[in-house]
C-alpha cells in the first residue's frame, strides 16, 4: 500500500524473464534457421549430408521443424506473452519460482529434442516426432506456464482481460488438449514407443493436432502479441473492439474442424474430409478480419511505416499472414489440393507463414521490447531496415521458387499423353528437373539466415550499450476493488470480467468440433471392411518398420496412392482403409522427394533394395536420396522385439503367446532366408543380422498383403 494515497498501492513487474526468454529466442532463432539452411543445401546437392547418419535430410528436417516452431517462436511467444500479461493486469507473474521452472524446463526439452531427433529417436509424427519421456517433460512444463498464466489472472488489478488475453487462454487449453490426447502411446523402452491409435484414426488425430498446432501455437498466440504490440507501436487503439470480438469466437471454433483437409484423397472416409475442407474454406473470414483489425490499426502511419523497422515487420507480417490464410483455405479445396498436396508448393506456404508472419512479428515485437527492458534505444534503425530487407528478398526467393517448383511437380506427376499414359513415368524426372529451384530456395534460405544474424547483432549491441544501473522499475496502480463490486456490464464486456466463465467457454468453443469429429472416427473400425488377409507385420519387418522411421524416410516417401488416373499407373490400386489396421504410427507422408512406396514389396529384387541403400545412384541414376551405408554395418537388435510384439499385442494387434516368444528365432530364420536369396550377387551369409536386411523385409512387404489378395479373387472368380 501506498502510504501517501491509501487507495494506491505499488509493485513491480519481472522482467528478468522476459529478457531470459527473448535472449534464447534470437540464439534458437539462429540454430533453427542454420539447420534449414543446412537441409535445403542437402536437397539441392545430396552430398551435402556428408556421409554421416546423425546428419542426414530425414533426421534434421524434423530437428529444423521443432527448432524453429517450438524453440524459436516458443520463446518468442512465452517473451510476449510474459511482458503484455503483466502490464495488461497491472500486476507481477503469480510465481517468480515458476517462471524460472518454465524457461530452465523449456530449455532442457529443447536440448533434449536437438539431442534425440539427430540420433533417430522419433515417432515420425509432424511436429510431435519427440519419444515419451519428452512428451511428458513438455505435459509438466505447460501445466507450469499455465498455473503462472492463471495465477497472474487471478490477482490483476485490471478487471477486463483485454484481447490478448483471450488469445492467451485460448492457446493454453487448446494446446494441452492437442499434447495429450496425441501423444498417448505405451512405452518400449526409454526412448521408444507406440502410439495408442493405428492407421485411419491414427491420422486423423495426427492431423488435427498437426494443423492446430499451426493454429494454437503459431497463429493464435500471435495473434495476442499482434493485438497488443501493433498498437503499443502505433500508439493508438485497435482499430475495431467489435472486429476482434467476431474475430477471436469465429477463429478459435472453425479452426478446430480444418485438420482433415491435410488428408484430402486419402482412406479417410469422404465426410470427415468434406468436413475439413468446408471449415478450412470458412476459415477465410475470422482469419481476414484479424489482418484486417491490424492493418488498420496502422492506417495514416505508412509514413512512420517507412522509416521504422518495428512498424515496417508488423505491417508486412500482417500481410503474409492475410497471403497465408488466403492461401491455406485455397490449399484445402479437394481440386486445388490434388495438384498441390506431396508437391513444394506446400513447403513454400508453410515457410510464408512461418518466416513472414511468425518471424517477422517476433522481430517487431523484440525491437519493442528490447529497449524498454533495457532503458535505452535501439542500436541501430539503418541496421533493422537492412535486416528487413534482407529478410523479405530471402522469404520472396524462397516462396516463389518453392511454388514454382510444387506446381511444376504436381503437374508433370499428372501428365498422360494422347495414349493416356504417363509422360513422366520415370519419378527422378520430376525431382531432377526442380533441382534449380532448390538452389534458389537455398539463396533464399541463407539471405533469411542472415538477417536474423542481423538482428542478434543489433539487439547485442543495443544491450551491451544500455545504461549498467539496471534496476526493475515500481509502477503504481490503484487498489482494486472491482472483485467486491456488483458487475454492472453487460453483453462481452461482462464476461471479460469473468475468467473462469471466460475459459470454459473458449475450452467449450474448441471441444465442440473436436468430439463431432473424433467420435465417429474413433467407431470407425467397425466400418471398415477387415481384410482377413491383411496380417500383423512379422518380427522382422516390424523391426524394419521402425528403422525406415527412425531414419526419417516418411519425410520424402509417402505410403499412400490416391485414387486419380496418375496414380494408378504409376503406383497401383488406391491405397484402403483396411491396410492399415495394424500400422503404429501411420506411415502416409506429406511430401514426395521420393516415390510413393505402399505397393513397394515385390516390384524388384532384395538386391535392388540392399544396392539402393548403400549407393542410391547406382540404381537411380540423378537421385538426390542420401546413402544409408551404416545400415550395412549396424546389427539389428533382436533382443527388444518380444517386448515390441507384447506391446503391440496389449494395443490390439493379433499377435499370438507363441509368436511374442519366438519373436527372435522367427526373424532371425526371415533375415536368413533374405540373405541367402542375395548371395548370388555377393552379400554374405553373415550380413543377415544387419539392420538393412530387417529394413529390405518391410519394404518388401508394403503392399503384398493386398496384392496377394487380389491375385486370390481373380484366382477363384475364373
Amino acid at each position: 500500500m501506498n502510504q501517501n494515497n491509501p487507495k494506491t498501492e505499488t509493485f513491480k513487474y519481472d522482467d528478468k524473464i522476459v529478457k531470459m526468454f527473448s535472449v534464447v529466442t534470437l540464439l534458437w532463432g539462429a540454430v533453427g534457421m542454420l539447420v534449414g539452411v543446412l537441409i535445403a543445401s542437402q536437397l539441392a546437392d545430396w552430398r551435402m549430408n556428408l556421409g554421416l547418419e546423425w546428419l542426414t535430410f530425414g533426421r534434421l528436417r524434423p530437428l529444423h521443424t521443432n527448432a524453429v516452431i517450438f524453440a524459436f517462436v516458443g520463446n518468442g511467444i512465452f517473451a510476449g506473452i510474459y511482458y503484455s500479461l503483466q502490464r495488461l493486469c497491472k500486476a507481477r507473474l503469480f510465481s517468480d519460482v515458476l517462471s524460472r521452472i518454465h524457461f530452465w524446463g523449456w530449455q532442457l526439452i529443447i536440448v533434449s529434442a536437438a539431442i534425440t531427433l539427430p540420433l533417430g529417436y522419433t515417432q515420425s509424427k509432424e511436429y510431435a516426432e519427440l519419444e515419451w519421456p519428452i512428451d511428458i517433460a513438455i505435459t509438466l512444463i505447460w501445466v507450469v506456464f499455465a498455473v503462472n498464466f492463471f495465477g497472474t489472472l487471478f490477482k490483476r488489478r485490471e478487471k477486463h482481460i483485454y484481447v490478448s488475453i483471450w488469445f492467451y487462454i485460448s492457446t493454453i487449453i487448446t494446446v494441452a488438449m492437442l499434447h495429450i490426447v496425441n501423444s498417448l502411446e505405451i512405452p518400449v523402452s526409454f526412448m521408444k514407443s507406440y502410439p495408442v491409435f493405428a492407421g485411419v484414426q491414427d491420422a486423423l488425430i495426427q492431423w488435427w493436432y498437426g494443423h492446430n498446432a499451426v493454429a494454437f501455437f503459431l497463429t493464435t498466440p500471435v495473434l495476442g502479441l499482434m493485438y497488443y504490440f501493433v498498437p503499443k507501436a502505433i500508439n493508438r487503439p485497435v482499430y475495431s473492439y467489435r472486429l476482434s470480438i467476431v474475430h477471436f469466437w469465429s477463429l478459435i471454433f472453425i479452426y478446430i474442424w480444418a485438420g482433415p483437409h491435410h488428408l484430402l484423397y486419402t482412406a479417410l472416409p469422404e465426410w470427415a474430409q468434406t468436413l475439413g475442407m468446408v471449415f478450412s474454406v470458412m476459415l477465410w473470414a475470422p482469419s481476414w478480419g484479424g489482418m484486417i483489425n491490424g492493418l488498420l490499426t496502422l492506417r495514416g502511419a505508412w509514413d512512420r511505416v517507412r522509416r521504422e523497422p518495428i512498424l515496417k515487420f508488423f505491417a508486412t507480417s500482417l500481410t503474409f499472414y492475410g497471403m497465408s490464410t488466403f492461401e491455406g483455405p485455397l490449399l484445402s479445396i479437394k481440386s486445388v489440393s490434388a495438384l498441390g498436396h506431396y508437391t513444394d508448393w506446400i513447403i513454400g506456404h508453410v515457410h510464408g507463414g512461418g518466416i513472414g508472419w511468425n518471424y517477422f512479428l517476433s522481430a517487431g515485437m523484440l525491437y519493442y521490447m528490447i529497449p524498454k527492458l533495457y532503458n535505452t534505444k535501439i542500436y541501430s534503425d539503418k541496421l533493422g531496415n537492412i535486416q528487413f530487407w534482407t529478410g523479405t528478398i530471402g522469404l520472396g526467393m524462397y516462396y516463389l521458387s518453392m511454388l514454382t517448383a510444387g506446381i511444376t511437380q504436381g503437374l508433370m506427376w499428372k501428365a498422360l499423353d494422347e495414349k493416356g499414359d504417363l509422360l513422366y513415368p520415370d519419378f527422378v524426372e520430376t525431382v531432377t528437373r526442380i533441382i534449380p529451384l532448390y538452389y534458389v530456395r537455398l539463396v533464399g534460405g541463407l539471405l533469411v539466415f542472415a538477417s536474423i544474424l542481423i538482428m542478434i547483432y543489433n539487439i547485442w549491441k543495443t544491450i551491451v550499450n544500455a545504461p549498467a544501473d539496471q534496476e526493475e522499475k515500481t509502477y503504481e496502480a490503484p487498489v482494486p476493488t472491482w472483485k467486491k463490486q456488483s458487475n454492472s456490464d453487460q453483453g462481452h464486456r461482462k464476461l471479460e470480467g469473468m475468467t473462469a466463465i471466460f475459459t470454459v467457454l473458449a475450452f467449450l468453443a474448441v471441444f465442440v468440433g473436436t468430439a463431432i469429429e473424433f467420435v465417429p472416427a474413433l467407431m470407425s473400425n467397425k466400418f471398415i471392411e477387415i481384410n482377413p488377409d491383411i496380417k500383423p507385420y512379422t518380427p522382422l519387418e516390424l523391426a524394419g518398420r521402425d528403422i525406415y522411421i527412425r531414419e526419417g524416410c516418411y519425410t520424402c516417401h509417402s505410403q499412400m496412392i490416391r485414387p486419380m488416373a496418375n496414380e494408378l499407373q504409376r503406383y497401383g490400386e488406391p491405397s484402403q482403409a483396411t491396410e492399415f489396421i495394424y500400422d503404429r504410427p501411420f506411415q502416409w507422408g506429406s511430401r514426395r522427394i521420393g516415390p510413393d512406396l505402399a505397393r513397394e514389396g515385390g516390384k524388384r529384387p532384395d538386391f535392388w533394395h540392399y544396392r539402393h541403400m548403400i549407393d542410391p545412384r547406382a540404381m537411380t541414376p540423378g537421385s538426390i536420396m542420401p546413402e544409408y551405408s551404416w545400415l550395412e554395418r549396424k546389427k539389428t537388435d533382436y533382443k527388444i522385439l518380444p517386448k515390441k510384439l507384447k506391446v503391440m499385442a496389449a494395443l490390439g494387434v493379433p499377435y499370438t503367446e507363441e509368436e511374442i516368444k519366438y519373436a527372435i528365432p522367427m526373424a532371425k530364420k526371415q533375415a536368413e532366408q533374405i540373405t541367402k536369396g542375395m548371395e548370388s550377387e555377393g552379400v554374405k551369409l553373415k550380413n543377415a543380422d544387419k539392420q538393412l536386411i530387417a529394413l529390405i523385409a518391410y519394404l518388401q512387404r508394403l503392399g503384398s498383403d493386398l496384392a496377394n489378395s487380389s491375385h486370390q479373387k481373380m484366382g477363384s472368380s475364373k
